[in-house]
C-alpha cells in the first residue's frame, strides 16, 4: 500500500490525454464541453480544465462520455502514448 505522501497527486489517468486529442482535432474547452452536454453530460468548460489539468475526478461513465464527444475509443482516451 502506498503512503500518503507517495500517493499520485493527479485525481485521473485520462486529462493529459483528452487534453492531446481535443487540442489534436482543434476544439476549445467550450465546444468539446458543448458536446458532452448534446450527449446528456451537464458539464461545463471549467470541469472540462480540471479533467485536463488532472485535479478533477472522472467516473467510468464520464470516460465514456468523453471518449464518444472526442470521438476515439475508450482505449484510446486511456492510452498514455
Amino acid at each position: 500500500m502506498l503512503k500518503q505522501a507517495q500517493m499520485p497527486k493527479r485525481k485521473n489517468i485520462v486529462g493529459v490525454q483528452a487534453r492531446r486529442l481535443r487540442n489534436q482535432v482543434g476544439l476549445s474547452q467550450e465546444e468539446l464541453a458543448a458536446r458532452c452536454q448534446r450527449q446528456g453530460w451537464d458539464i461545463d468548460r471549467f470541469t472540462i480544465a480540471r479533467i485536463e489539468a488532472g485535479s478533477r475526478w472522472v467516473g467510468d461513465f464520464e470516460a465514456v462520455e468523453l471518449a464518444k464527444a472526442l470521438r476515439v475509443t475508450l482505449v484510446r482516451l486511456f492510452d498514455s502514448k
